[in-house]
């Protein structure tokens, strides 16, 4: 049977009926979801926040400092970094509130480029982007334990890995409770973070206030006071060599500046989480802008105040050479009993973006699946394992079950399948490969969104947008995404290859799966 699809323009109008279906079927006027409209600003808010203030603003730091030569220009940095992530937020809300969808990226690639672009961004999130992220934090969980029982042999051997598979079991069961169960868990978490950022400003601000109150007699690092925030320091490298800034040339810096932003781009990591729950929104397109909007510049000047803090509290040699800045600050402020409360305080940090990275990714694989794209059941909710047609709630037009026998309305089989895959993760990863594995997956589909947003400024300029930045914006996050995914390219040629495997292999699944569908619906047509 042919396709239109196939012979339609790239740029062309994509708006057909998803394939699996057969042509006699009506037109698909609503995409098919699974959910319930019953999240508001405040959730979508407090998940943006649960995401991206995670262990990147307490871990980070150090690697940044690295790169830079002096403490004025690392804040510019985490500044840009910022600034920089909220172009690509607005162009997510701008897309959000203009084409209804859930799951991410998906329905916005597969409306300006067609079926292949669309399967392929949810295949690459379902089965790496998330997968790895959520490995990520699972290791960084465990990492933090033992920081907070003073254990600082962190090699990732057997005993390791299992426990990072166990935390996250343990948070994907928390989510396999409900959405509302896992709003609200995700609700104290935010608040766990907005106190260990607040505890760490106030820690600089009564260092300051002590320092002029002693005539300089405090205790701690007086290097914010006597040097110039501006002047160039000698800084140690990755490697462990003295970087002196005065000796290099421009080239040079300009790599150490791309390393910096790199850096910083993956500690605001998670900006785009928002537009998984659009579908569950009661009015996204008021709703999404103004949580985008709020949350983002609320993240951006906590994180240069926690940054500003750092360099109160510790010599400014000691900043780059740790993976666990505010854990060494308090340390170096207060003692080791402050520094464990720090530990266990950063824990909460890093399980509050656990949660809330894994609730997103069940999502994903839930859109995924109301479009045919993955098998019918792990779209369903409620429950566990394969419920026939007959056993579910009646349905008309082709919808999907909204609700089950279950009280739960958590995608539990999504959960399932994205608990597996993250396990896979643990087993095989490691932490640095995985980061760099995972930021060019994510931003390689950041970096196609970007560019088509500005195609339908002009492909479309009259379709509505409830909110509509100004075109720079996109333009801005079409660079950055692009050089990111340049970067990460040239720097980890191994992960580049893995990930155009998993593309590969995506294709194979996509063509196979539609070949599947349209010969069912032929054998029950006959």
């Amino acid at each position: 049977m042919a396709d239109d699809r196939d012979t339609s323009p790239l740029l062309g109008d994509n708006r057909q009926p998803e394939y699996g279906t057969v042509e006699e079927a009506p037109p698909v006027t609503e995409p098919r979801t699974s959910f319930k409209r019953n999240l508001g600003t405040a959730e979508a808010f407090s998940i943006i926040i649960s995401i991206v203030i995670g262990s990147g603003i307490f871990t980070s730091p150090g690697s940044i400092d690295t790169n830079v030569p002096s403490p004025g220009f690392a804040l510019i940095v985490w500044l840009v970094g910022g600034i920089l992530a909220w172009t690509g937020a607005a162009t997510m809300a701008e897309l959000g509130t203009a084409i209804q969808g859930e799951g991410g990226v998906q329905p916005y690639l597969q409306y300006i480029y067609g079926d292949v672009f669309g399967f392929l961004s949810a295949w690459t999130f379902i089965v790496a982007v998330i997968p790895a992220s959520l490995a990520i934090m699972s290791i960084v969980f465990v990492e933090s334990v033992f920081s907070a029982i003073g254990e600082n042999n962190r090699t990732q051997g057997a005993l390791h890995k299992v426990l990072s598979i166990l935390v996250l079991v343990l948070f994907s069961m928390a989510n396999g409770i409900s959405t509302k169960a896992s709003t609200r868990l995700n609700k104290f978490f935010v608040t766990a973070k907005f106190t260990a950022i607040v505890a760490t400003v106030v820690a600089g601000i009564g260092v300051v206030i002590y320092h002029l109150a002693s005539h300089g007699a405090e205790k701690s690092s007086q290097d914010w006071w006597s040097r110039s925030w501006f002047g160039y320091r000698n800084s140690i490298g990755p490697d462990g060599d003295e970087i002196d800034w005065s000796k290099l040339q421009g080239w040079e810096i300009l790599g150490h500046f791309s390393a910096a932003l790199y850096g910083s781009l993956w500690a605001y990591s998670g900006w785009d989480k928002a537009i998984y729950i659009t579908a569950e929104l009661s009015a996204p397109a008021r709703q999404l802008p103004l949580a985008i909007n709020t949350a983002i510049p609320v993240i951006i000047v906590g994180f240069i105040a926690v940054n500003t803090a750092y360099y109160i509290l510790l010599p400014w040699d000691v900043v780059s050479t740790t993976d666990s800045v505010a854990v060494t600050a308090f340390n170096y402020l207060l003692g080791p009993g402050v520094g464990l409360v720090a530990a266990v305080l950063i824990c909460f940090v890093v399980a509050g973006s656990l949660l809330s990275s894994a609730f997103v990714g069940s999502r994903m694989i839930v859109a995924a699946s109301n479009k045919n794209w993955l098998p019918r059941f792990l779209g369903q909710v409620g429950y566990i394992g394969i419920r026939s047609e007959d056993s579910s709630p009646a349905q008309t037009d082709g919808a999907a079950p909204t609700e089950s026998d279950s009280d739960s309305d958590a995608p539990l089989n999504a959960l399932i399948l994205s608990t597996l895959c993250s396990a896979l993760y643990i087993i095989f990863g490691n932490f640095r490969a995985l980061i760099t594995f995972n930021g060019l997956g994510e931003y390689s589909f950041f970096f196609l969104t970007m560019v088509g947003a500005i195609i339908l400024r002009f492909r479309e300029p009259k379709l509505v947008r409830p909110y509509k930045p100004i075109i720079l914006i996109p333009i801005v996050f079409t660079l950055v995404s692009g050089f990111v995914v340049a970067r990460g390219a040239v720097f980890a040629p191994f992960q580049a290859v893995v990930l155009i495997a998993v593309w590969g292999l995506g294709l194979v699944f996509y063509y196979a799966r539609r070949w599947w569908l349209a010969r069912s619906s032929h054998s029950h047509l006959a």
